[in-house]
């Protein structure tokens, strides 16, 4: 329960410190990966979403074994993004800087996989 506690804390706090940034660089974002932002629906939506995780990630650290079942769709929120951008690069459709931060992802969903079987389904007396 302790490694699932900080693998999750530690998600989630490294999450918002790398995902807060954004909210203010939609302008530098679209120079870097042209072609400029022109659905800022969606570049907002995906950071919102990705910074609600981060949240949730906050709330399964905080107790392990009573948000076990949490760990279910935190794996799939990493999955998503971990198996789509290889998929994409072997396209030729995102740069190779994406399956860096895709390798990151996947990363947190081995480790998220580690704490999900180490934690006990019910608290222990």
């Amino acid at each position: 329960m302790r490694f699932a506690r900080w693998v999750f804390l530690l998600a989630g706090f490294s999450g918002v410190v790398m995902i807060v940034p954004f909210y203010f660089l939609e302008d530098q974002f679209g120079r870097d990966h042209p072609p400029p932002i022109n659905h800022p629906e969606l570049y907002y939506g995906f950071f919102g979403v990705t910074l609600s995780w981060q949240f949730m990630f906050l709330v399964i650290g905080s107790d392990p074994v009573r948000f076990r079942w949490g760990m279910l769709p935190a794996m799939l929120e990493k999955a998503s993004f971990a198996i789509a951008v290889p998929i994409l690069y072997a396209l030729d459709r995102v740069t190779v800087t994406w399956v860096g931060y895709a390798s990151m992802d996947a990363t947190w969903l081995l480790l998220f996989v580690i704490a999900y079987l180490r934690t006990p389904t019910e608290a222990q007396g």
